[in-house]
C-alpha cells in the first residue's frame, strides 16, 4: 500500500469521524438542551436565569413553584395514564406478538402470507392513517352496540390501549421472529425426543433462548406506547389524557421547566431500562 493510499484512508477516516460527530450532535443536542433547561430558574424555556433544583422539587411537592396546583396535578395524572396505557399495551402486545412469531416461524397454515403482510402494515403506514381508521372503527362498533343494546360506549383508556396494541404487535413479532429464525430447531427436537411435550419444551428450552428478544420487543413497545401522540389523539376520550397530549396542550400557553424536569426523569428511567436490556443480552 502506497503512502498516497494511506493518506487517502486517513483523510476518509477523519471525515467519517466528523460526519458521525455532526450526526450524533444533531440527534442528541436537543436532549442535552432539554436537560440543561430543566434546571433553569426562569418559567420560560427560552430564557436562562440561573441554576436551580426547584422544578424537580415541585414535581414531588404539594406546593408548586411557578405552576398552578391543578397544572402539577394534571402532569402526574397524564403521566399515570401514559404509564398505565404503556404497561397494559406492552404486556398484551408482547404475549400476542410472541405467539404470532412462534406460529409464523414454526408452523405452515393457510393465510400465512396474508398474516405476514398485515404485520408490516402498522410499520409502513402513516400514524395518522392508523389513528383515523381506528377512530372510524370504534365509532362504527360503538354505534352498532348502542343500537342493539342501548348501551352507550365512549372513547377512553380501553380504546387507547387497543390502539397501542394494534401497532405494537408488529414490532414485537418482528423482533422475536428474528431471534427464532436464528434458533437451532435441533434443541427443541432433542427435548421432544427426551419426552417433553410442547408446553414443557417452550417453557424450558424455547422461551429462555428467545427471552432477550422478547424483552427487547417489550421494551420497544413500551417506549413507542409511552411516546405516541397521533394514535392516542384519535382514540382518546374524556379522562384519558396522556403526557404527550398534556404537553401539546401546554404549548398553546407556555411549557415550564417542570415538563423538562419530568422528561429528564423519564429519560433516566429509559436509559436504565436500555442498560438492563443490554446486560440481559450479555448474560
Amino acid at each position: 500500500m502506497t503512502k498516497l493510499d494511506l493518506r487517502v484512508r486517513a483523510i476518509g477516516k477523519k471525515w467519517l469521524w466528523i460526519q458521525a460527530t455532526l450526526a450524533f450532535t444533531f440527534l442528541y443536542l436537543p436532549i442535552l438542551i432539554l436537560i440543561i433547561y430543566s434546571f433553569n430558574t426562569s418559567k420560560f424555556n427560552a430564557i436562562w436565569r440561573g441554576f436551580t433544583f426547584d422544578w424537580y422539587r415541585s414535581l414531588f411537592s404539594v406546593r408548586t413553584l411557578g405552576i398552578a396546583s391543578s397544572s402539577s396535578a394534571g402532569i402526574w395524572t397524564a403521566l399515570n395514564n401514559s404509564l398505565l396505557i404503556a404497561t397494559i399495551s406492552t404486556l398484551l402486545a408482547t404475549v400476542l406478538g410472541t405467539a404470532i412469531a412462534l406460529a409464523l416461524e414454526r408452523f405452515h397454515f393457510p393465510g400465512r402470507k396474508a398474516v405476514e403482510t398485515l404485520l408490516f402494515l402498522p410499520i409502513i403506514m402513516p400514524e395518522i392513517t392508523i389513528g383515523i381508521s381506528l377512530l372510524v372503527f370504534f365509532t362504527l362498533v360503538f354505534r352498532i352496540i348502542e343500537n342493539l343494546t342501548g348501551i352507550r360506549i365512549n372513547l377512553g383508556l380501553p380504546t387507547v390501549i387497543i390502539g397501542h396494541v394494534t401497532f405494537n404487535i408488529s414490532f414485537v413479532t418482528i423482533t422475536v421472529r428474528a431471534r427464532l429464525a436464528e434458533l437451532d430447531p435441533i434443541l427443541e427436537q432433542a427435548a421432544f425426543d427426551l419426552g417433553a411435550n410442547e408446553w414443557r419444551t417452550f417453557w424450558r428450552i424455547t422461551l429462555p433462548l428467545i427471552w432477550p428478544s422478547v424483552f427487547s420487543g417489550a421494551l420497544l413497545a413500551f417506549t413507542l406506547s409511552l411516546d405516541d401522540f397521533v394514535v392516542t389523539f384519535f382514540t382518546t376520550g374524556v379522562g384519558s389524557m396522556t403526557l404527550p397530549l398534556f404537553v401539546y396542550g401546554m404549548i398553546k400557553f407556555a411549557v415550564t421547566p417542570a415538563i423538562n424536569a419530568l422528561s429528564t426523569l423519564m429519560l433516566l428511567a429509559s436509559l436504565l431500562l436500555v442498560l438492563s436490556s443490554l446486560r440481559m443480552k450479555k448474560n
